[in-house]
């Protein structure tokens, strides 16, 4: 594996970590009174585009982090439509 594939996979990684607090705290409380809709609805597109791109491209860490985060992105938008 060369540097620059690791490099992209630690970015990947952190981007997920990065999630998981806000999704945990949503998961607990069940609010999502502090989220933009409309900003998280572009979020999750603009995310699942980053994985289509990735996925037309064989691009590895790209797919590996959008898709995670994409997940977790999608949990986070359910919550903020059932608790609106």
């Amino acid at each position: 594996m060369d540097y620059v594939t690791i490099i992209g996979l630690v970015a990947a990684a952190l981007t997920v970590i990065a999630f998981l607090p806000q999704l945990m705290k949503v998961w607990k409380t069940r609010s999502t009174r502090d989220i933009s809709l409309g900003m998280f609805s572009m979020f999750c597109a603009a995310v699942f585009l980053w994985f289509a791109y990735g996925i037309l491209t064989s691009d590895t860490p790209v797919i590996i982090a959008n898709l995670l985060v994409f997940v977790q992105a999608l949990i986070i938008l359910a919550f903020k439509v059932k608790y609106k």
